[in-house]
């Protein structure tokens, strides 16, 4: 078990990639607090969890919160003793929506979900990982966070704003014994979908472009396992980077 007796918080983990993040880190030997808005479904996992012999909490938290980040590490620590591993996955889509037609609403509300987001989570764990020269963090970035137009103006800015902030992160860490990489997810069969509403026609046909040579859809299974990969010792040389996982969609 390559996370025995870790203790790894993971965020919008009540559905797709955070799902089975926990449940493979607590098949590991995590002891993993699902964090999500919908608290009745992240019980839900916690259930499956617990049904394979897994140790699993469940916390409602709206990353967007300062209050809600701050009760989520509490609670962990107050449960677990510790954190150990933290997996910033929660984000939304900004419904392809161009520069010329954005607003600053939506703006706002795509930066503070996909990017402040994992800025406060950071913020608050680090006294954690520095006070005992140890921790790993890993950032659900997007192929939309390295390249320019696999969505909307604010999802593509808030994404390479989290690279920056991996990389600012692992680098000023590092003597600290904290690592901190990102996943660059390509297509992953996730419900994340469920937030595009109302899709900019010319925003979504810039973007579509180059969806004829993505070679295939991924599981959040698979994005799981780098993941694990990142979280474990198997990485303990791998800080301040990006990991893509996109079957070679961004490689062409």
């Amino acid at each position: 078990m390559r996370l025995s007796g870790k203790v790894a918080v993971i965020t919008g983990a009540a559905s797709g990639m955070g799902k089975a993040i926990a449940e493979l880190f607590a098949a590991e030997g995590a002891k993993v607090v699902v964090s999500d808005l919908r608290l009745e479904t992240a019980q839900t996992v916690v259930a499956h969890i617990e049904s394979l012999g897994g140790t699993a909490i469940a916390v409602a938290a709206n990353v967007a919160k300062e209050e809600d980040v701050q009760q989520l590490i509490d609670t962990t620590v107050e449960t677990f003793g510790t954190l150990d591993i933290l997996i910033n996955n929660a984000g939304i889509m900004d419904n392809f929506v161009p520069a010329g037609d954005l607003t600053d609403e939506l703006w706002e509300r795509v930066f503070a979900i996909n990017t402040t987001g994992p800025m406060r989570t950071i913020r608050k764990a680090i006294p954690i990982f520095t006070e005992k020269k140890s921790g790993v963090i890993v950032n659900i970035a997007s192929a939309g966070g390295l390249y320019g137009s696999r969505a909307g103006a604010a999802y593509t800015a808030a994404k390479h704003a989290v690279v920056g902030l991996t990389k600012n992160v692992g680098f000023q860490y590092a003597k600290e014994g904290i690592r901190c990489n990102a996943i660059a997810p390509g297509g992953v069969s996730t419900n994340i979908g469920t937030t595009i509403n109302e899709p900019n026609p010319f925003g979504m046909e810039r973007a579509m472009v180059g969806m004829g040579i993505n070679p295939r859809t991924g599981d959040p299974e698979e994005i799981a396992k780098v993941a694990l990969f990142l979280a474990s010792d198997d990485a303990s040389f791998v800080n301040g980077t990006v990991v893509t996982a996109d079957a070679g969609w961004t490689a062409y």
